[in-house]
């Protein structure tokens, strides 16, 4: 487990990462917490007071980490851009279940059911996220149409938000 202090900051035109809020998380640091590793891992822990779980640590070169700082952590914590927040992380171990009705939709659909099988773990966990972070049914079954929808056209997770992204746009 590691504590430290750490200030929220904001990408401007960082590729698909444009807008989020994120807190650094220094090389020395990450690597208390998973050692050698040089990729995504899944971290748990509190900002100020607010516990939050299955959350990745991002690798952002020379050895630094990012832990995006999403609207509902925000919110919870009531800081945004610039401000300073105490921060405790541990290294997440559990399993992310997928939701049962992306099980079922994914039977229908034996194309998307392969290629989501085909993903590594960290890539599967994105759209179990962006699927569970639904706050009502409507959108929840709406990621997971967009998820097979992406799934059958042998898009990644990136790729498919960018796609939705464009298709807003128009």
């Amino acid at each position: 487990m590691i504590r430290f202090t750490a200030i929220i900051e904001q990408f401007k035109q960082q590729g698909e990462k444009t807008g989020w809020s994120y807190i650094k998380v220094p090389a020395e640091l990450a690597g208390q917490l998973n050692p050698e590793n040089k990729k995504a891992f899944r971290v748990r822990g509190t900002l100020d007071n607010h516990r939050f779980a299955t959350v990745n640590l991002v690798p952002m070169g020379g050895g630094d980490y990012i832990l995006a700082v999403n609207r509902g952590m925000r919110q919870a914590i009531r800081k945004q851009k610039g401000a300073t927040v105490k921060v405790v992380l541990e290294y997440d171990r559990s399993e992310i279940p997928t939701p049962p009705e992306l099980l079922v939709c994914l039977t229908d659909e034996p194309i998307a059911l392969e290629r989501f099988n085909g993903l590594t773990k960290s890539h599967k966990h994105y759209f179990i996220n962006w699927i569970n972070s639904a706050r009502t049914d409507p959108t929840k079954a709406g990621r997971i149409a967009a998820t097979i929808n992406a799934l059958v056209k042998g898009w990644n997770y990136g790729q498919m938000l960018r796609a939705m992204k464009k298709e807003k746009m128009k």
